[in-house]
């Protein structure tokens, strides 16, 4: 919601100049920045998340950020933050959210061009990885604050992490129909897919780049177990932990 600024009462020589309230301090409203070197005049949400997303990074977690150092990057007062978000933790909640929204697009475009299982899993992991280079840094916010960051932050992870399990598990059903083979409780592998790809995110983050392949390699092969043994307890009679 827009803010309007009310033009200010000027004191007539029979006002008192000197004026006594017990009540709290009012912040003061975001004043336009026209004429100000360095500062917009406008400023949107999505400026202060792309400027959010330039200090984060591999090293650097959302949680780490003040409010005065987000301001300076998007060029704007610290006071017209507050036009858009209302502290930090809401910021921090929409960098996850829009994380996880792009991270689901490019990953479920992965799987729906894939045809069978090895190019599924093979696809959707090298989607990942993928992601994991990429100048947005999307991905870093998702395997960091879930983390280190608050729990406001660690909820919205979780939240994200739960879609991609809805979506993977919705998938593994496609494909076992259409393969007809078994599939033994997809929710619950799907859950164990994701989770075990954002734990291995997590390492890959503190990994030199030529180590990547290598990981993929690993990861791929890590997955195709838990579909293969998904698989094989569906065609048992009796499954014994």
């Amino acid at each position: 919601m827009d803010i309007l600024d009310a033009s200010p009462i000027r004191p007539t020589p029979s006002m008192s100049t000197t004026i006594t309230d017990s009540s709290p301090p009012v912040p003061a409203l975001p004043v336009a920045t026209h004429g100000t070197p360095g500062r917009k005049a406008v400023i949107s949400r999505d400026d202060i998340i792309q400027a959010a997303l330039k200090l984060v990074g591999p090293h650097r977690s959302v949680s780490t950020l003040s409010l005065r150092e987000v301001a300076r990057e998007a060029g704007i007062a610290p006071n017209s933050f507050y036009r858009q978000f209302r502290d930090m933790d809401e910021l921090a909640v929409a960098l996850i959210d829009l994380a996880g929204r792009s991270l689901r697009r490019i990953i479920g475009e992965a799987r729906h061009r894939a045809t069978g299982d090895r190019s599924v899993v093979r696809g959707s992991i090298e989607a990942f990885m993928e992601q994991l280079r990429a100048d947005d840094k999307m991905l870093h916010i998702l395997l960091r604050e879930g983390t280190v960051g608050s729990p406001a932050f660690k909820a919205a992870v979780e939240r994200e992490l739960h879609f991609f399990e809805e979506e993977l598990c919705v998938d593994l059903i496609r494909l076992a129909k259409a393969n007809g083979t078994g599939l033994y409780e997809p929710a619950l592998t799907a859950k164990a897919i994701t989770r075990l790809v954002f734990a291995m995110g997590a390492t890959a983050m503190d990994l030199p780049p030529d180590k990547h392949d290598e990981l993929t390699q690993q990861l791929a092969l890590m997955v195709r177990m838990i579909v293969m043994g998904t698989q094989s307890l569906a065609a048992s009679d009796t499954v014994r932990l």
